[in-house]
């Protein structure tokens, strides 16, 4: 397995990623509820997938030619998303992109990465040293609470 900068014509594969990992691996936060699931995905298209590439720091996970999954990040160092192919869960996917995007922040004097964690993937970043901090919130596309958790790359 790879990781590797995302280019413009991953986007249809990477877009299927995300949507077959918040369909078949997030049922804890969406339950099968069609509704929650519908506006959870609404915004999973190519298109979409196009401009967060271009806009973002988007890195995918390939093998043999597959991609087994996707993150992002943004020029503050929030981690927008993580997805990992149902095909590929526990084979260390998600935690190769997390590093990757970790190493991508502290290369542009990024002191610290956060993101908000669905109850899916709670105990995931915190095995990888993220911590529960004071802030919690609704998440708009879907109105499931999400936990915000934060990482320091750097002493200060």
């Amino acid at each position: 397995m790879k990781t590797r900068r995302a280019r413009i014509d991953d986007a249809a594969a990477a877009c299927l990623v995300m949507r077959r990992s918040i369909i078949e691996l997030c049922t804890p936060d969406h339950g099968g509820d069609a509704q929650l699931l519908g506006r959870w995905l609404s915004n999973k298209t190519a298109e979409n997938v196009k401009r967060w590439i271009s806009q973002a720091h988007f890195f995918v996970a390939e093998e043999a030619g597959s991609m087994l999954g996707v993150a992002a990040m943004d020029n503050s160092g929030k981690i927008t998303l993580n997805y990992v192919s149902p095909d590929a869960r526990f084979r260390g996917v998600s935690k190769a992109l997390v590093r990757c995007m970790e190493e991508d922040a502290k290369a542009r004097g990024i002191e610290e990465c956060w993101l908000e964690t669905t109850q899916t993937a709670l105990r995931f970043y915190r095995d990888l040293g993220y911590v529960v901090s004071d802030r919690s919130h609704i998440l708009p596309l879907t109105g499931a609470p999400a936990t915000v958790l934060t990482k320091r790359l750097r002493p200060r």
